[in-house]
């Protein structure tokens, strides 16, 4: 059975059981800061499972691409360590509980309509307390008690928020693959190869509480997870997932490139398998709109392509090849993902982008391999730390082993228990800080169970009558509130937009005959209720009450024309930059937009230029702003895009800007471009993992900005003396004339150097077996010390130069030291920061030459005389 099969008959079957059908998340969570990746099929659904957002449908099954690196070490080296790998689930909100779940279970496992299993290799592990569990498995499923497992690890709790007891399910895979395992371990469950778990159902039935007690779930919950490549193993007959159809074409395409053969050697299949898997989980997140960098998700792409590199060249692929693996990895999984098969010509583009940086990475760490060999051997030593061995690894990307290889091609070993410990702290970091984050909010509040229903009319009204439907005061409902109280406050209707798709919440007042409170902001309760943050300023806000709901009309008009310019400006960014560029974020205030997007590199003034002057053409064109309510099927057929992280239901809310921008949106929008007056780009700058972030301002804000700027211009002209139009042809000028001076300067302290110089010669002294001179000397900065400097090189070529000048309270130092005693151990480097360190500073460089600077010019005289110190023990 194929992979894609088992996906299709697992959707098919929970469909059948009433489910709702999510498709996969994306990669990147959507705000939640928690995680990094989804790394399981109910991350995505963590506002259900804590009631934060209730479901429409409370059965819910999906198919999850996830990425987890905590065992990247162990890919490729055993059956199942995948960094990239899809998460079968299907997830009960409050509805169904064990006795389904469990039934389900076994029949989608053993019905041969639909996975087929032979019922007699099944087993399961229960949670010891759990006798509801071990009494369904045993007296309803028929499971004999031999098959059904007490463990104490069956408990699924990552910290405050829902957990429970779980049931994991084992398949038997045969006596041969219990070979080399401690006859103790030989269990479902043990550590071994034999039973292999093929799916986890979680009963979330408690809430872990802040102060570490826990207390039953208002509502019980399931969550389940499967793994697809684990399922394609069994069915495929085959030894390991490496051996499916979801990695062998990829493992062939390699084998093909480097003219090797898969399970003939077993250090290329490693290679082979550590390649397939990289390549996948490097598609799928590039897709999903993360690049390569030196931070955050882009760093763990990095790391995961520069891993497949170096084992590339233990196939003897020498030069860039992972990108040529992206169409092999849309031919097995576009037809469920179709990105990676619409992105392809991108990923390409970034990976052999990266491929090419890294292999000249790879050359830069072979050249600081060579200095810390040589370093060792200097100072009589024959092992490469385990410090220095896992900066490599870690800055570089340079595999331990090559690191060995090179240490004893020249005579070295390399600290191997140093590197191990090193990279034990790393994980154990990694560990804590996936500890401290995973967990969810804790389950309930009044607002959970609130099923009121309050329409939001704000599209059309920002002032409407409405009637106070509840008033909440520390998670309690209230009567009413008096004057300088506050509290979240639901109406039957509301013209109040409450934050949501980057648009900030409106802001306004509720009046009545004898109220009035300030509304500051808004958001959505779990069943969709538009929620107020109000403040009352007069009189007392009572249940029951009407009041006119009206929303600061000026506020909402800047957020409309800053809203309907991000969509223009998403469009003008893909028509400059190109078709990649995708959203990854955004915030809409009335005062400006911010708007982040994925771009690889930097954006010139010219693209910055043109992409400003394609959104204000669209404003001067007068574009009629269309929105309908459509199915989300047409909507997609019309090339409406989806905004970062967003759910849609079945009918999406599309606006459209002529032919020019059709995006699926909820938010604020102006009738007419014309509407946003102006748009000015204020800055751009990258953010991070290949994201790049645009702000800019519109309509009045625009106006303030460009007049600000004017007064700017204004000002200059003014203290330059001249017209506006004059004011570059004047600061050329004035710069012309400050190179003019510099260069009379440089001059001048060249010939005060030489002064300088010849009244320090007789101050040489003979300290051990070389002349040092250490010396105060005057200097207008670091320049001039130098040239005083490189004066007495020429005067004393034989001795040691130490100089020290005071810039107000702080000082600089120069050493030279002639090559003749470089040869013998002398060093600029390391005697300048010695020198410097007495007064508070530091500094390096070269062996002949060197500089440092320190922070208290007050023991410039023991610095120098520390000099002296250190030339005599030979520094």
């Amino acid at each position: 059975m194929k992979a894609s099969e088992i996906r299709s008959k697992w959707l098919a079957f929970f469909a059948e059981k009433g489910h709702h059908i999510e498709p996969s998340a994306s990669l990147v969570p959507h705000n939640d800061p928690s995680l990094l990746w989804i790394n399981a099929g109910m991350a995505p659904l963590k506002p259900y499972f804590d009631g934060r957002v209730i479901p429409d449908n409370p059965r819910i099954a999906n198919s999850q691409k996830c990425i987890r690196t905590n065992d990247i070490e162990n890919v490729g080296k055993t059956r199942r360590h995948h960094t990239f790998f899809e998460m079968l689930g299907n997830f009960s909100i409050g509805d169904y509980f064990k006795e389904e779940v469990i039934t389900w279970a076994w029949e989608f496992l053993t019905d041969k309509k639909w996975i087929g299993f032979d019922p007699e290799r099944l087993s399961v592990t229960v949670y010891p307390e759990d006798e509801e569990a071990f009494k369904l498995w045993n007296e309803k499923i028929g499971l004999p008690e031999s098959r059904i497992i007490k463990l104490q690890d069956n408990f699924w709790d990552i910290g405050e928020g829902p957990c429970g007891p779980c049931t994991e399910i084992f398949y038997d895979r045969g006596e041969e693959y219990g070979h080399g395992a401690p006859e103790e371990e030989l269990f479902p469950g043990g550590e071994n190869e034999r039973w292999l778990e093929v799916w986890n159902l979680v009963f979330s039935q408690f809430n872990h509480n802040k102060d570490g007690s826990y207390t039953p779930l208002p509502n019980k919950n399931i969550d389940t997870g499967a793994g697809l490549e684990r399922f394609a193993s069994i069915l495929q007959n085959v030894d390991s997932n490496f051996d499916t159809d979801l990695f062998q074409p990829i493992i062939q395409k390699t084998a093909e490139l480097a003219g090797v053969k898969y399970k003939e050697k077993a250090e290329y299949d490693v290679a082979l398998k550590v390649i397939a898997d990289h390549i996948r989980t490097v598609a799928f997140a590039v897709a999903d709109g993360v690049l390569p960098s030196n931070e955050g998700r882009g760093y763990v792409i990095r790391r995961l392509l520069r891993r497949a590199v170096r084992y590339g060249k233990v196939l003897g692929l020498d030069k860039p090849f992972m990108f040529t693996l992206t169409g092999t990895v849309g031919d097995i999984m576009g037809a469920y993902y179709p990105e990676v098969v619409e992105k392809q010509a991108f990923i390409e583009k970034v990976i052999a982008t990266e491929e090419e940086q890294f292999h000249k990475t790879l050359s830069d760490g072979l050249a600081i391999l060579a200095e810390m060999s040589a370093e060792a051997k200097k100072q009589g030593q024959s092992v490469i730390s385990g410090a220095d061995a896992f900066k490599l690894y870690d800055t570089y990307g340079f595999p331990f082993d090559l690191t060995e290889d090179y240490a004893a091609e020249h005579g070295l070993s390399v600290d191997r228990e140093g590197f191990d410990e090193a990279m034990k702290e790393q994980r154990e970091r990694a560990r804590k800080a996936r500890h401290e984050t995973e967990s969810m909010k804790v389950q309930g509040g009044v607002l959970s169970d609130y099923t009121v229903k309050s329409e939001f009319v704000g599209y059309n009204d920002t002032v409407r009558d409405a009637k106070v439907l509840a008033i909440i005061t520390d998670d309690q409902f209230a009567d009413g509130i008096g004057e300088g109280q506050s509290a979240q406050v639901i109406l039957d209707a509301t013209p109040f937009y409450a934050e949501s798709g980057g648009q900030v919440s409106d802001q306004g007042v509720l009046e009545g005959d004898t109220v009035r409170a300030k509304v500051e902001g808004l958001f959505k309760a779990p069943h969709g209720q538009h929620v107020h943050f109000v403040t009352v300023e007069a009189g007392e806000l009572k249940v029951g009450d009407v009041v006119a709901a009206k929303v600061d009309a000026s506020l909402r008009n800047d957020i409309m024309k800053n809203h309907t310019a991000t969509h223009l400006l998403h469009k003008a960014l893909k028509e400059v930059l190109g078709e990649h560029v995708n959203q990854a974020g955004s915030l809409v205030e009335p005062q400006r937009l911010r708007f982040d997007f994925s771009h690889f590199g930097s954006i010139t003034q010219e693209e910055l230029a043109e992409i400003e002057r394609r959104v204000n053409e669209q404003v001067w064109k007068s574009i009629p702003v269309v929105i309908d309510l459509k199915p989300i099927d047409e909507a997609k057929a019309m090339g409406a895009m989806a905004l970062f992280g967003e759910k849609y239901g079945d009918i999406v809310r599309v606006v459209q800007v002529g032919d020019y921008s059709i995006e699926l949106c909820g938010g604020c929008h102006v009738d007419n471009t014309s509407r946003i007056g102006i748009f000015k780009l204020l800055g751009e700058s990258g953010i991070g993992s290949g994201v790049r972030r645009i702000e800019a301002v519109t309509g009045r804000h625009a106006y303030e900005y460009l007049e600000g700027q004017l007064d700017l211009l204004k000002q200059a002209s003014s203290l330059l003396k001249s017209n506006i139009s004059d004011v570059p042809k004047r600061i050329e000028g004035l710069n012309q004339q400050l190179k003019e001076l510099a260069r009379e300067n440089e001059s001048l302290q060249g010939k005060l150097g030489a002064i300088e110089a010849s009244q320090l010669t007789d101050k040489v002294k003979q300290v051990g077996e070389v002349q040092l001179l250490a010396a105060e000397v005057q200097a207008g900065g670091m320049d001039g010390l130098r040239s005083i400097a490189d004066e007495l090189k020429g005067k004393l070529p034989n001795a040691i130069i130490v100089l020290g000048s005071k810039a107000g309270e702080k000082v600089n130092f120069v050493v030279a030291v002639p090559q003749d005693l470089v040869k013998k151990g002398y060093h600029s480097g390391k005697l300048v920061k010695e020198v410097a360190s007495v007064c508070g500073g530091g500094g390096g460089g070269r062996p002949d030459m060197a500089q440092a600077g320190g922070k208290d010019a007050s023991k410039m005289a023991q610095a120098l005389q520390r000099a002296e110190e250190l030339v005599a023990q030979g520094v």
